[in-house]
């Protein structure tokens, strides 16, 4: 092999590794969903996670401002989703504790797959922006008895 080729091959092997070493991977953090709106990023995650169908779903909704990415405190907002036979659930946000975070319970009658969107306005002044929408999975409900009351529980 000459030594033109040589240095080729191995700057061909350097590159493809080099390469290899740069992608992304498979994502760090699979429960949160990331949405924005025309002023807004919006990021939601849900307890538990992947919902079940027949239970209470408790969601925890972080707002900041999409350019300053400053905590949105006062806000006002919903969440609300549809499935395919045409069953509604929605609810509106209650302020936690954190900057910019807001909660909400959904319960979802059925399994399947639900459309899901956000809605959300800094006061009562301002217009309400929509998010992105999203689809979520929701899980059979676990099977009534002894064992599914202690996993509700956590215990």
């Amino acid at each position: 092999m000459s030594a033109t080729r040589a240095r080729r091959t191995w700057a061909a092997l350097t590159l493809g590794a080099a390469v290899l070493g740069c992608t992304a991977g498979p994502p760090t953090d699979t429960k949160t969903t990331r949405l924005w709106t025309d002023d807004y990023y919006i990021r939601v995650t849900s307890d538990p996670s992947p919902p079940r169908a027949l239970e209470q779903v408790q969601y925890t909704v972080v707002v900041q401002d999409k350019k300053t990415r400053q905590p949105i405190d006062v806000g006002e907002g919903r969440i609300f989703a549809t499935n395919e036979d045409r069953k509604n659930t929605d609810n509106g946000f209650e302020k936690a504790p954190e900057p910019g975070t807001y909660t909400t319970k959904l319960f979802f009658a059925t399994a399947g797959n639900w459309a899901m969107g956000i809605q959300f306005r800094r006061d009562s002044t301002q217009r309400l922006q929509r998010s992105n929408d999203w689809y979520q999975e929701v899980l059979q409900a676990t099977e009534p008895g002894p064992d599914a009351a202690k996993a509700r529980s956590g215990q």
